[in-house]
């Protein structure tokens, strides 16, 4: 068993039920076609640099890997007792890259933090 987390990559102003759409036509085998999103891209290359994608090593938070990729959005299989850091390091990689985060176990979302850019 693993705990289940997503990161999405929506238009600005997506609310959570928009990810939760997006997550059921994923699960309905429904993606788009296009290029991957910047931010998708940015955080797959900074969450597999931190925790690399070798399921063989005995510390991997990984249960299983590599993660499901789309133009828009990255799954994330961990293991259960994966380091709390770990999710520390997903949720602040998300809210960097502007992604929003959804929880499968419980289907909440949240969304990145305001960004004060100027």
């Amino acid at each position: 068993m693993s705990f289940d987390l997503s990161v999405w990559a929506l238009a600005p102003g997506a609310t959570p039920e928009d990810v939760r759409t997006a997550v059921r036509r994923c699960r309905a085998g429904q993606h788009t076609d296009r290029r991957p999103d910047p931010r998708v891209v940015g955080f797959y290359r900074a969450i597999t640099a931190a925790y690399p994608e070798r399921p063989d090593l005995a510390d991997t938070p990984w249960a299983s890997a590599p993660p499901h990729t789309a133009s828009d959005h990255i799954e994330l299989n961990l293991h259960p007792t994966c380091a709390d850091q770990v999710l520390l390091d997903i949720e602040r990689l998300a809210g960097e890259h502007r992604l929003m985060l959804f929880d499968v176990q419980d289907g909440s979302v949240y969304p990145p933090p305001q960004r004060n850019d100027g």
